[in-house]
């Protein structure tokens, strides 16, 4: 460090230590980023600047890291820690000389040379003084633009003042300059590429951090109506009509300003504190999984779209603040119409809202309106986020995907994007979701509460602790790779009015894996788990031993066979996550001389199925498994194959499983070991057996599955027993008995009775052949199925499902 570099230092420490106020991201670069603290570190910035200099050493030093001011000792010399690309501007005059930074690329390379056994770690650090990107159609000027730039130090000093408090310091992922000078050489000119390859990082990294200009809603309203799409649909809605072009045209521009969201940085920013301190008040932290891939992809220049599960209104809210607060930019948001009313539809507006109708029928105009506005959308390079079930789920599990929206977007990228557009599967995930209760009278057929500022009002009335939150970023999916694998020739339809023929079905199927890779994306929680066991338990009730032991059972399954990569287990043990679930207060607990018992009364029993559902489709082929063997003791590994591969399409549909059923074998034995390192199984006369002193562990992993093979069952044996049954009244049929064995033997699970899901099992029939288009069945295939799945059920359920085919 020079001594002008002292002295400023000197001079700097307490204002900067009192203005700025840094965040880091990723908040552990060492453990995310793969950083090897015993190998070298040398940090690259793009501007020299003493500031940003003690900020980093400030982060460095609470992140466990060394300091740019630290210098690297090697081979008895001793260098500076980090490399600068630019100089700042000089106050009055040309620039300077430009720093050494070739020289020293060049040193640093050359000393990997000298000693083979070096592995110096480049990390590019950015670090950002506020994240407003400005507006289309302002000058170029003000902080919201300098702080973006390379400003001289007076600037500077005026950045740090004013927006000192909104520090972004960005650690990239380190590039190994062992490998460079083996894969490339040590010359001057890896010196010079690696300086080009830096200054494109910066630039992408800014952009990807602040994101374009945001809308001037009175220029795209303009450009809007400019368009010769819109144009045509205005003159089609005079004709049809009968009004005037003006006329229509104020119409067209009404359904604009309906639509249109109002982007505020501003409201970002008070958001961000105001939402800080919502998340303390509600909830015990959030957990925040895979958004490093996401930060990666929108530096390299993918067009980002969000695509979460929708489990309360706290999820725009959630989404937005992680998106913001992981460094990236906030998206535009799809949003029901229902929600734009005041205070609140003003609020989401300027928070990225656009708001949709239910429906397009019959309304010509606002369909070209809402499709344009959503391709001017992509077109600028905004991300887009939309909820793919349509509404939220009021049972816990994900909703059959509505495929609107997802058309629209494949619709935009074939108008010929010129960048990547890549679809982000998110899982949201609470201990405890506000509107439960709210679900639970919808379901028992309470209408509808319209949301209304009163309702606002209500749910911040009972703000209080409600666990914990999990954003988790699922596997992403590149819309261009996609098509290029399942559509080779789809580059030729580009530009096309008409629709290729392949549309319809490549939506389907992109809506059922983005389905897939959300629930690949769950996060387990103790409460989850815990409703799991209860749930599963006779008459909902376990001691507190009985429990957690149970809940180990879960823990040690998940991690013998975990269920994807992006699917989080919490760290914790089974004391500690039945401790927290607990003190959600959802539980009945008593007290004997034996020991505390845990239940659920049914009210209890009921809410908590929604949490139970969240992860169900995690355990689903344990407890299939589990089931098999405590039904058919003895069973050996092949027929357990067999019944696995013969239900598995009919869950994998239900629940948007991700295996395919090559990968069933390697599963099925992957648990059959992991059953057997529990001690709940074991093997005899090549047969798979109960183990006695484990049997109550394993009656509860297989009783999870139970309430979807009674639901398969019922439609199995109407089938059988009424073969020429239409598609209509099989579902009627299915619905009645379901509510028949509800009623006899205490089942209150919400989906039990869903409508939805005996639909979505008869197109499953369907679509695996079990049932013609015109829903004739092969019985010798139906029966087949009934014999795998009718003796897996309680001998009870059997004969009520029984006397019910018999009426």
């Amino acid at each position: 460090m020079s001594l002008g570099q002292k002295i400023s230092r000197a001079i700097l420490q307490w204002p900067v230590s009192g203005l700025v106020n840094h965040k880091s991201l990723p908040e552990n670069p060492i453990t995310e980023l793969n950083l090897d603290p015993a190998r070298p570190i040398v940090y690259a910035l793009k501007t020299s600047s003493i500031t940003d200099l003690m900020t980093l050493q400030q982060c460095c030093e609470d992140l466990g890291l060394p300091g740019p001011f630290t210098p690297l000792e090697l081979n008895g010399q001793l260098l500076p820690r980090y490399v600068c690309l630019d100089r700042p501007p000089p106050l009055f005059g040309k620039r300077s000389k430009p720093l050494p930074f070739l020289q020293e690329f060049h040193q640093l390379l050359d000393l990997h040379k000298q000693d083979p056994a070096l592995d110096i770690q480049v990390v590019p650090v950015t670090l950002f003084w506020g994240r407003a990107p400005g507006r289309e159609g302002e000058e170029a000027s003000g902080l919201n633009i300098i702080s973006s730039l390379a400003p001289n130090r007076l600037k500077k000093a005026l950045i740090v003042i004013l927006k000192g408090r909104e520090n972004l310091v960005r650690f990239s992922p380190p590039l190994s300059l062992r490998y460079m000078a083996d894969k490339h050489g040590t010359d001057e000119a890896i010196a010079h590429k690696l300086a080009r390859v830096a200054r494109t990082h910066f630039s992408r990294q800014q952009l990807a951090a602040t994101g374009p200009k945001l809308p001037n809603r009175n220029l795209l309203f303009k450009q809007l109506l400019d368009s010769a799409v819109i144009q045509q649909a205005i003159e089609e809605e005079a004709q049809r009509e009968g009004i005037s072009l003006e006329k229509a045209q104020k119409r067209a521009h009404g359904y604009m300003d309906e639509i249109a969201s109002n982007f505020s940085y501003r409201l970002i920013r008070l958001g961000e504190s105001f939402l800080g301190w919502l998340w303390n008040k509600l909830y015990r932290g959030l957990s925040v999984n895979g958004a490093e891939k996401v930060r990666q992809l929108a530096q390299e220049g993918h067009e980002i779209v969000y695509v979460p599960c929708h489990r309360s209104h706290m999820d725009y809210l959630l989404l937005s603040y992680v998106i913001y607060h992981q460094g990236m930019v906030p998206p535009h948001i799809a949003a029901g119409i229902n929600l734009n009313f005041w205070p609140a539809g003003p609020i989401f507006r300027h928070g990225g809202a656009f708001f949709i109708r239910r429906t397009f029928k019959g309304n010509p105009l606002y369909s070209t309106v809402f499709r344009e506005y959503l391709n001017l959308l992509f077109a600028k390079g905004y991300s887009v986020e939309f909820f793919t079930e349509g509404g939220r789920s009021r049972t816990g599990r994900l909703l059959p995907p509505k495929t609107g929206m997802l058309a629209m977007t494949l619709q935009a990228m074939m108008r010929g994007l010129d960048r990547p557009v890549t679809l982000v599967p998110v899982y949201l995930g609470y201990e405890h979701v506000m509107e439960v209760n709210t679900y639970h009278n919808e379901l028992k057929g309470s209408r509808k509460e319209k949301e209304s500022f009163l309702q606002v009002l209500g749910i911040l009335r009972k703000l209080r602790n409600y666990g914990r939150g999990f954003v988790n970023f699922g596997e992403p999916l590149t819309l261009n790779s996609y098509l290029s694998e399942h559509i080779p020739d789809w580059k030729k339809h580009i530009g096309e009015e008409e629709r290729p023929e392949w549309m319809a079905g490549t939506v389907n199927n992109l809506a059922e894996l983005l389905m897939t890779r959300i629930n690949g994306a769950a996060a387990v929680n103790g409460l989850t788990l815990s409703a799991l066991a209860l749930l599963a338990a006779e008459r909902h009730a376990l001691t507190r031993d009985e429990l957690q032991a149970q809940l180990n059972t879960y823990l040690d399954l998940l991690k013998a066979v975990p269920y994807s990569p992006q699917s989080t287990i919490p760290d914790e043990d089974a004391k500690t996550l039945l401790d927290q679930a607990m003190e959600l207060n959802k539980f009945e607990v008593s007290e004997d001389k034996l020991g505390q018992i845990i239940s659920l009364d049914r009210y209890q029993a009921i809410l908590l199925t929604y949490y139970r559902n969240n992860i169900l489709h995690l355990f689903a082929m344990p407890s299939l498994v589990a089931a098999l063997i405590e039904r058919c003791e003895g069973i050996s590994r092949s027929e357990i194959m067999a019944r696995c591969i013969d239900i598995y399409p009919l869950l994998k549909t239900e629940l948007f499983l991700r295996y395919e059923e090559e990968d069933l074998p390697a599963l099925v034995d992957s648990l059959l070991d992991a059953l057997q390192t529990q001690q709940l199984i074991e093997t005899r006369d090549d047969g798979y057996w109960v183990n006695p002193a484990n049997q109550m562990r394993l009656l509860l992993l297989a009783e999870s599955i139970q309430e979807t093979l009674q639901r398969y069952a019922i439609v199995l044996t109407r089938v059988l027993a009424q073969p020429h049954i239409e598609a209509e009244q099989l579902e009627a049929d299915g619905l009645m008995m379901a509510e028949r064995l509800g009623t006899l033997h205490g089942i209150n699970a919400p989906e039990f009775f869903d409508q939805k899901l005996f639909s979505t099992l008869i197109h499953t029939l369907r679509k695996e052949g079990y049932l013609s288009p015109e829903c004739k069945p092969d019985l010798g295939r139906f029966q087949a199925l009934a014999d795998n799945i009718v003796p897996l059920l309680s001998n009870k359920i059997r004969r009520t499902i029984q006397a019910g085919n018999q009426l």
